[in-house]
């Protein structure tokens, strides 16, 4: 647990006097977020018309430098963090100090989206309370979200003691490489942070507002089998054995039937098996050549692997490394890991955040959040975080259509969702941070 020890009683749920209602300074954050709605959606739409696919390396900096001035204003100094040795554009740091000793916040959302210049998808249009365009919801709105919690705070005199790092990557939908030197600085303020909030996207379930403690790692596997060349007549035989694609075949169908269990994923995304076959560098083409009267010498298979902790992660690994040695007769196989993005496990810090932020529900007036499957999202740039500081997930807006031409977002989201993250920002501005003996 990070929180110190006046904080157990509402970890506890059990609510203090001061946390009965809103406070005089949370309920000017109420009103100066409802407030600002218009502005904000102006200023969405403004960041959104600008194409920022992450290969669109000019794009990414011109939204970072459209938002810098926003935080600035605020208080906050801003930093372009330069990744050209990641092979990416950059990343936007804004850092504000508060009073000594209190919790120490570190705010994640991202400038890139999905859509590059070549996508169809590039302008943004309103209709109502929907906004349609190119990360309205992912993650543009998030950034908008934090944009409009922090003015809120500014308003009710709450931001001053805030020690906040506000950290927007400009490739999560595609981190860079080697992934260490594309991350090195959001971990290097994930080590100096106490409590990290993910504005990613909200996720309701049947109209209830979702509580996000976990999200699942995204790594990937290849398997390349091998086998005797030679004529298909002998397949079988003590000489010939049974060839590359049998292997391969044998060993994702032991996958299939022997590695299920509570939220593990490893899907089968590409396959190729001939005379030749090989894969991209990137994984995303095979090409193969053979004949039917071939015994194939080589099959080749690539996948992702999707854990919700650590211990999950290594004990799937051995299953499968055992189960690419058990060989058939006259083959060979191996696998390789390529593990980019850690689990973010559902930890009892992380369920103490969730605890107060229901407290917050609570004294706003709305539902208890209900804690989301975590196999319901994707990882995340907080996944980097989750060994460091305990965190919460999806303080974005909502919408739908995410990571597809047509996505939306409910503007109306932005209001509740910029209210709670102003009101628990302030209060956890409040406590004094004891950091545990290691």
């Amino acid at each position: 647990m990070r929180f110190p020890i006046p904080a157990l009683a509402l970890l506890a749920g059990i609510a203090s006097p001061a946390a009965a209602e809103l406070s005089a300074p949370e309920q000017v954050m109420m009103t100066t977020v409802e407030g600002g709605f218009e502005r904000d959606a102006e200023f969405l739409t403004r960041i959104a018309s600008v194409n920022s696919g992450t290969l669109n390396f000019d794009g990414v900096r011109q939204v970072a430098e459209m938002v810098a001035p926003e935080f600035e204003a605020l208080g906050f100094t801003t930093e372009w963090i330069d990744q050209s040795a990641a092979g990416r554009a950059g990343h936007l740091f804004a850092r504000h100090k508060g009073k000594a000793g209190t919790t120490r916040m570190l705010l994640i959302a991202h400038l890139d989206t999905v859509f590059e210049q070549d996508s169809p998808f590039q302008s943004v249009t309103r209709e109502g309370n929907i906004l349609t365009g190119p990360g309205v919801e992912d993650d543009k709105g998030g950034i908008v979200v934090i944009l409009a919690a922090l003015r809120a705070m500014k308003a009710a005199g709450t931001l001053d003691d805030a020690n906040i790092v506000v950290a927007m990557t400009g490739d999560e939908e595609s981190a860079g490489n080697p992934i260490a030197t594309a991350r090195a600085d959001l971990v290097a303020a994930a080590k100096e942070a106490d409590v990290a909030l993910d504005f990613e996207s909200l996720n309701i379930e049947d109209g209830v507002d979702m509580g996000s403690i976990a999200r699942r790692s995204s790594n990937s596997w290849t398997v390349t089998a091998t086998g005797k060349e030679g004529h298909s007549s002998q397949i079988f035989t003590d000489g010939a054995g049974f060839g590359a694609i049998y292997e391969l075949a044998r060993i994702l169908d032991t996958f299939r039937r022997e590695l299920r269990e509570e939220d593990l994923t490893y899907n089968v995304g590409l396959i190729a098996g001939g005379a030749r076959a090989s894969v991209t560098d990137n994984n995303s083409a095979a090409r193969a050549n053979g004949k039917s009267n071939i015994i194939a010498p080589v099959a080749v298979a690539n996948g992702d692997l999707r854990t919700l902790t650590p211990e999950q992660t290594d004990r799937v690994v051995a299953k499968m490394q055992a189960i690419v040695a058990d060989h058939l007769p006259g083959t060979g196989a191996t696998i390789e890991f390529d593990f980019r993005y850690p689990p973010m496990g559902p930890t009892d810090g992380n369920r103490a955040l969730l605890d107060r932020l229901n407290a917050i529900n609570a004294d706003m007036g709305l539902p208890e959040m209900p804690i989301l499957p975590p196999a319901k999202r994707g990882a995340g740039d907080v996944n980097f975080v989750a060994s460091h500081v305990d965190g919460l997930i999806g303080f974005g807006p909502s919408g739908s259509g995410s990571h597809a031409p047509g996505e939306t977002v409910d503007l109306t989201t932005f209001t509740r969702q910029a209210q709670r993250a102003a009101i628990m920002m302030s209060r956890l501005a409040e406590d004094v941070y004891c950091r545990p003996e290691d």
